[in-house]
């Protein structure tokens, strides 16, 4: 059972104020340990259900180790703290270390562990709970301790003198902390039985990246942590990767990175070439944002299969709503594909995600393209033969939109229509132009004092697309 440990620093009186809401919001049992001393997290101490609260007298950043004073044995601990700046309200969170000198408390080169999903569920906290002139966001990972005990983050409210002392800020900030009992630190996942016993592999999903790169205040990470299935663990912001000097020198820490993070992909936010050598020699992998987004809450192995045998999702495929445990590429229908994306481009890109695992795209992957992979049971013979079939009568229902008359047959899709001829209208003397134009939206047009009705130059037609 997870087990949440919470740092009160006396030497941060914005420690004290949320803690002081902390004993506030939960029913909390009074407890003694006299084998610590007070100042180092001994003496009174709080007990509620599966959380625990202690206090220190020095700051948070020069604590070593306090997950080891807490008697819950927690998985998760939470340093209760202020967060200094000129950032007006806010209430934020991040991961500890340094990438490179320790000017700020712990040892330099050193990473404490991350928890990446625990980071996630308190931004969404501190959303529903933040006072209306607070912003809430995330940093890059900086100063001490580097030595937990276990996965760990602060919750910080800043970021100055008026928001320490803010009642509200302050229980916005116990409120979002006591939402973390129960949260595990890390987003992985297991993969579904039949995808990890088909490939022999590690069944567990791990659904955490690393961050390289951009702002303190790391709003790309941010946005990535929002908005998809991922969340994020330790960010080196520019200022991190400036300080650490080149990567090559300090490639035990950016391992290191990976490792507390429980990740295996790192996301770069601006151009670091040398550093991108030195994480390819690494066991990890470099995506881009536009991976991340559409891949979102996929298996990793499906999607390596999808890039393998369809194209990259960096070059247009995108992903649809089928999963399956093994996949085969089909041929679209291009032509009833083509006319229908001519009249519906949203409709028809709804139907193929429905249908699909993946697709490929054209035009910067504003419209459906020509393949798709499909689940590999549904490939052959008469379900390979239905498949295709729901897909072409799908499409052949938004035709009915622009065509009188359409029909799925077994190998083609017919569609039949009554529309303006440019000859017959020749014929009849109307010159090309805007009575061209009028014609074709049935209104009638006048020649040489002739009146030329629509349906007098109208021809029908049949349209056979290939299923």
């Amino acid at each position: 059972m997870t087990s949440l440990a919470i740092v009160e620093s006396r030497a941060d009186r914005a420690s004290e104020h949320i803690c002081d809401r902390l004993r506030e919001r939960a029913d909390w049992t009074e407890r003694t340990d006299d084998a610590r001393s007070d100042a180092d997290g001994g003496g009174t101490y709080y007990r509620t259900e599966r959380a625990e609260l202690r206090s220190f007298d020095g700051l948070h950043i020069e604590l070593e180790r306090p997950a080891d004073a807490f008697d819950c044995d927690p998985t998760l601990l939470v340093f209760a703290s202020r967060h200094s700046g000129d950032t007006g309200p806010l209430l934020t969170g991040h991961f500890t270390g340094n990438f490179g000198p320790a000017e700020f408390g712990g040892e330099p080169d050193a990473l404490a562990d991350a928890a990446p999903n625990a980071l996630a569920r308190l931004l969404e906290a501190f959303d529903e709970y933040a006072p209306a002139a607070y912003e809430v966001g995330m940093e890059g990972t900086h100063h001490g301790p580097t030595d937990v005990g276990c996965p760990s983050l602060f919750a910080e409210l800043g970021s100055g003198d008026d928001q320490w002392d803010d009642p509200a800020g302050a229980d916005a900030v116990a409120r979002a902390i006591l939402d973390l009992r129960g949260v595990d630190p890390h987003r992985d996942r297991l993969e579904s039985d039949a995808l990890a016993s088909r490939r022999n592999h590690d069944p567990i999903q791990r659904r955490q990246v690393v961050g390289f790169g951009g702002n303190h205040y790391a709003p790309r990470f941010e946005r990535l942590v929002r908005e998809t299935d991922w969340a994020v663990g330790h960010v080196a912001p520019d200022w991190a990767l400036e300080a650490m000097d080149h990567p090559t020198a300090h490639r035990d820490v950016i391992e290191r990175a990976f490792e507390a993070s429980d990740a295996e992909i790192a996301l770069l936010d601006g151009e670091w070439p040398v550093l991108e050598e030195t994480l390819g020699d690494l066991d990890c992998r470099i995506v881009g944002e536009t991976w991340l987004r559409e891949v979102d809450d996929r298996p990793i192995e499906l999607v390596d299969a999808v890039e393998a045998a369809l194209g990259a999702v960096e070059d247009g495929v995108r992903f649809g709503d089928r999963l399956a445990a093994s996949i085969t590429v089909v041929d679209l229908p291009t032509a009833l594909l083509g006319t229908a994306q001519g009249i519906d481009p949203d409709r028809v890109r709804t139907i193929v995600e429905t249908h699909t695992v993946a697709f490929t795209t054209e035009n910067g992957g504003s419209r459906v393209g020509s393949r798709a992979a499909i689940p590999e049971n549904e490939a052959a013979g008469a379900d390979a033969r239905e498949s295709r079939r729901t897909i072409a009568a799908d499409l052949a229902a938004v035709l009915e939109a622009k065509y009188d008359a359409v029909q799925v047959e077994d190998d083609a899709v017919v569609a039949e229509e009554t529309a303006f001829d440019p000859a017959l209208a020749r014929q009849a003397g109307v010159p090309e132009g805007p009575k061209f134009g009028s014609l074709a939206d049935g209104e009638p047009v006048t020649v040489d004092g002739e009146t030329v009705n629509p349906e007098r130059v109208r021809t029908e037609r049949t349209d056979r697309f290939p299923i």
